[in-house]
């Protein structure tokens, strides 16, 4: 089956001069299945009703062992004799269309067998037990997984509890996923029988919910076969429009796509690149999409060129060729070679032009890339085959499972409620681009489109990012609510508190459903004694030398911060500052509040007013200033006093504890606060300025580690006010 597939009610005729695979002609399913219930075939060879499936079997696996695939027909033809289809066809045509759906996509036998006998269990008096004594464990755990989807009842109340039921069989083996896929797109295909509303649901639901998940597995050729009949129902004007645009860009005598193919193959003849070139005929919701987009449609808008070779470095040989001989459209240029999908899928993307305008879309990848580009998960074959690591006895860790799948499954096991799942569940699938970033560590996280640092931080952590205090987006700090970009690299600054809380204003910025509901349950749990519920101090709850500000709740902490050192003031008995000796007879000296100056600093004075001596470090942006201004240079030096007292800034984010957490770690260092102000935060971020009282200038260094270890804390200095006038 092609992954360009087109509804197959309505074929779509053929270009002109196109090269396009050879396929086998569709089979009458009916007129096998009716054969099938005349007359048995021999027990000892394979029924002819399912030598069309063993047929596309053999094209992918040309030593399959068929055995199992005849006992599996001839259990399922006997358990189904008598069921009819809506359509009036034997039952038994049913399973046979899904399994050929599969078997033409390349699945293995054991999800072939598992397909011929889906229904079985659900609708005869076959049972699991018997699946299994005939089949094996990995037939009978298949069969299980399609069972327990149950049919889908496809009212609002039914459809969150089927999926999220069909979401954890899928976690456990992508296969069952597969099987079921292939189960929807016959039952869309044969959809005209049902009623015209009851029609409109079931392609409602394919539109929401399968569809992404086929893309998100990789298998193209269901994803886009479905799209069309969805596109049929639900958009019938639309879609009988798009129709004629391809009937008429089919019927005219020059193709401008096959002229390029053929200017392609010569080129890369040339450069000895051994290669296929063929051309991808658009299907209809791709037509539909790229007229709405350009407007009027010229002749290489319908399709795109495919070139496929033997290895990884000839895609990028073709590459090179192609933009040397042809004019690129850089723009168009993608590369999921270097940066694959978040579904498996690897190709090169670009476009070349010819002098005519006409422009011409171009894929290149390698045989087995296509392969899974078509087939996505279902070309990985049996993870559990002989030579596999077996799993542990009640566990299966599926090595072919997507990372966006194993991120939905830890977010449905921890959704409040069923409503919660489902609405979340429909929010990400609508997502169809995903991002990939990259941690320090070299490490790689998929996230979906327009994902912040918050959906990184759960992404990469799960629920311990509730205490996450920032990030460094590229090496820059950044607020947990800026939103990253496709290649960024993220580090995630991580507090040490167990009991921290995420913020309310995270729901604003989280994208993923892990975040949000990670979130939702933290917020939604209720706080312990003395605990705030969402990082606002209690009332009442002091905030030592916090300037009083409306918007400090994010600085709160959960209980009263420690009892602080005694705090003299400049004028208080016992407030001393760091001597500084003076070469002016006669001189008061004063230490300048730009900068701060105490031992060890080197230093230097001014004359000002007053006949006193203003002492600045000797880098001081002030002292600097003043020089420039001509102001005489008086020289100082530092007297054998060590007490001194100093500014400092410290920059942080906004978290719970955080002022506690400061003034402790001051405290603990034996200097005490004379002043503190605490500006209110800007986009998470806040600003402690504290004058301290050191009883020895040695200990500043020492200080100043204690605080950047606080977590939150990003930096500390030294103040550098502006400099007065005197």
């Amino acid at each position: 089956m092609s992954a360009e597939a087109t509804n197959p009610a309505t074929p779509v005729p053929s270009t002109p001069g196109t090269h396009r695979r050879k396929s086998r002609p569709r089979i009458d399913l009916l007129r096998l299945g009716r054969a099938a219930l005349l007359g048995t075939a021999a027990r000892d060879r394979l029924p002819d009703a399912i030598g069309h499936v063993a047929e596309a079997h053999r094209a992918h696996h040309p030593d399959a062992d068929l055995e199992p695939l005849r006992r599996a027909y001839l259990l399922a033809e006997s358990s189904h004799r008598g069921q009819m289809r809506k359509s009036g066809e034997p039952y038994i045509t049913h399973p046979l269309a899904v399994t050929l759906i599969l078997a033409e996509l390349g699945a293995e036998t054991t999800t072939l067998t598992a397909s011929l006998l889906h229904d079985t269990v659900e609708d005869t008096d076959v049972t699991l037990d018997q699946v299994r004594e005939q089949f094996g464990e990995e037939v009978r755990y298949l069969v299980d997984g399609v069972t327990k989807l149950e049919k889908v009842d496809y009212g609002a109340a039914a459809e969150p509890e089927t999926f999220r039921k069909m979401l954890v069989a899928t976690g456990s083996d992508v296969r069952v996923m597969s099987i079921k896929l292939a189960d929807r797109l016959h039952n869309m295909r044969t959809l005209s029988v049902m009623r015209r509303e009851k029609q409109e649901r079931i392609a409602k639901v394919t539109r929401d919910v399968l569809i992404p998940l086929a893309e998100r597995l990789g298998v193209q050729a269901l994803k886009t076969e479905l799209e069309d009949l969805v596109f049929a129902i639900l958009h019938p004007e639309e879609y009988k429009h798009t129709r004629e645009l391809i009937a008429e860009s089919a019927a005219q005598r020059d193709d401008p796509l096959a002229e390029m193919a053929e200017q392609t193959r010569a080129v890369l003849r040339e450069a000895g690149i051994p290669s296929e070139v063929l051309i991808r005929p658009r299907h209809f919701v791709s037509v539909h999409r790229i007229s709405r987009k350009r407007g009027r449609l010229r002749g290489a808008d319908f399709g795109r060129l495919l070139v496929l070779v033997n290895e990884d470095a000839d895609c990028y040989g073709v590459l090179g060729e192609l933009h040397t001989c042809m004019t690129p459209v850089i723009s168009e240029f993608k590369d999921f070679i270097a940066v694959p999908k978040f579904n498996l899928y690897q190709s090169l993307h670009t476009a070349v032009a010819r002098e005519d305008g006409e422009i011409a879309e171009v894929l290149i990848r390698t045989h087995q890339m296509h392969k899974v580009a078509e087939a996505g998960v279902i070309a990985l074959g049996n993870p559990y085959a002989p030579g596999s690591d077996d799993p542990a006895e009640g566990e299966r860790a599926d090595p072919t499972r997507p990372g966006w799948l194993s991120r939905l499954l830890e977010w449905q096991e921890a959704a409040p409620d069923t409503d919660i799942f489902w609405s979340t569940l429909r929010e990400d699938l609508a997502q169809d681009r995903e991002i990939t970033v990259f941690r320090p560590d070299g490490g790689a996280l998929g996230l979906p489109e327009g994902a912040s640092c918050v959906d990184a931080a759960y992404a990469q952590y799960g629920e311990d990012a509730h205490a996450c205090i920032g990030a460094r987006v590229n090496g820059r700090l950044a607020t947990l609510s800026t939103v990253l970009r496709d290649g960024d690299t993220v580090q995630l600054l991580m507090g040490q508190d167990p009991a921290s809380e995420p913020s309310r204003e995270w729901l604003e910025h989280a994208h993923t459903p892990a975040a949000r509901i990670a979130i939702q349950r933290r917020l939604a749990t209720p706080p312990a004694p003395g605990e705030p519920s969402d990082g606002t101090p209690e009332p009442g709850t002091a905030r030592p030398g916090a300037q009083a500000s409306p918007d400090t709740g994010a600085l709160g902490s959960a209980a009263r911060p420690p009892a602080l050192p005694a705090r003299p003031t400049p004028d208080a008995p016992g407030a001393r500052t760091a001597d500084a000796v003076v070469d002016l007879p006669g001189a008061s000296v004063r230490l300048a509040g730009c900068c701060t100056p105490v031992p060890p600093d080197e230093i230097t004075g001014f004359a000002v007013r007053g006949g006193a001596v203003t002492v600045h470090r000797v880098q001081c942006s002030g002292a600097a200033r003043m020089k420039s201004a001509g102001r005489a240079e008086v020289g100082v030096r530092w007297g054998d006093t060590t007490e001194c007292r100093v500014t400092l800034v410290a920059e942080s984010f906004g978290r719970p504890h955080l002022l506690a957490d400061l003034t402790e770690a001051i405290a603990l260092q034996g200097v005490a606060i004379v002043s503190a102000t605490v500006e209110p935060p800007t986009q998470q971020r806040v600003r402690h300025t504290y004058t301290l009282q050191l009883p020895d200038a040695a200990r500043l260094p020492a200080l100043m580690r204690a605080m950047r270890n606080v977590p939150g804390v990003y930096d500390v200095n030294r103040a550098q006010h502006p400099a007065a006038a005197y």
